[in-house]
């Protein structure tokens, strides 16, 4: 039993949300904290993607499989 508590404390911790504050937000802002930090070749990217799926979805690229958005 001790084990599993000692391990739900380290997750709670590891894994725990805080608030951010508004003087903090631009840090979360900055392009080396995005994933594609280029928006133009992440928007390539969702082109290419959404073509090839022939489906529309979550990300607003609408169009078939032709490319012909």
């Amino acid at each position: 039993m001790l084990p599993a508590c000692s391990l739900y404390q380290g997750a709670k911790h590891t894994f725990s949300t805080e608030k951010v504050e508004p003087w903090q937000r631009h840090i979360l802002a900055q392009d080396s904290m995005q994933l594609i930090p280029d928006a133009m070749q992440s928007y390539a990217d969702d082109h290419i993607y959404f073509s090839k799926e022939a489906a529309t979805g979550g990300k607003g690229v609408g169009g078939g499989g032709c490319g012909c958005n």
